[in-house]
C-alpha cells in the first residue's frame, strides 16, 4: 500500500479528521488507500500552536489509513474556500501569498495502531494487511 511521510503535529491532525489536505510542491496521479506515516521531524512553532488539542503526536510510525481521493492546485481561490474550514490547522496556507503547490484531499480517515518505521520521501510502499 502507498505511504506518505509527514512531518508532526500535522500527521496526528490527519489522523485525527482535522486536517483534510496534506500540501506539497508536486502533483501526483495517485489516489486511492494511503496510509499516514508520522515522520521524526517535527515543526516545533505548530506543534505549540496546536497544544489546544491535546495529542499525542508519535513519531517514525504509521498511524492512520486514509483515501487520497482528489489533488488541486493551491492557488488564492483554494486559499479562500479552504482557509477558513480551519484557519488554525490552515495558518501556512492562508498567510502564505506565493505558495505554489498541491493539496492532496484526504478522506476516509481511520486510526490505526501504530507500526514504527522509518519513512522516506515521496509515496512510498509498505505491505499492510488491514486487521481483521
Amino acid at each position: 500500500m502507498k505511504v506518505i511521510t509527514i512531518k508532526q503535529p500535522y500527521a496526528t491532525l490527519i489522523a485525527e479528521g482535522l486536517k483534510k489536505y496534506e500540501f506539497r510542491t508536486w502533483n501526483t496521479k495517485y489516489r486511492g488507500d494511503i496510509l499516514i506515516h508520522a515522520g521524526k521531524t517535527v515543526d516545533k512553532k505548530a506543534l505549540e500552536r496546536f497544544k489546544v488539542y491535546n495529542f499525542e503526536y508519535p513519531l517514525g510510525c504509521i498511524i492512520a489509513k486514509a483515501q487520497i481521493t482528489d489533488t488541486e492546485y493551491v492557488d488564492e481561490e483554494f486559499v479562500k474556500r479552504v482557509g477558513p474550514t480551519n484557519p488554525l490547522v490552515y495558518k501556512g496556507i492562508i498567510e502564505k501569498n506565493d505558495w505554489e503547490g498541491y493539496g492532496f484531499k484526504i478522506e476516509n480517515v481511520k486510526k490505526i495502531k501504530p507500526i514504527y518505521i522509518n519513512g522516506k520521501l515521496g509515496l512510498w510502499n509498505y505491505d499492510y494487511e488491514d486487521e481483521k
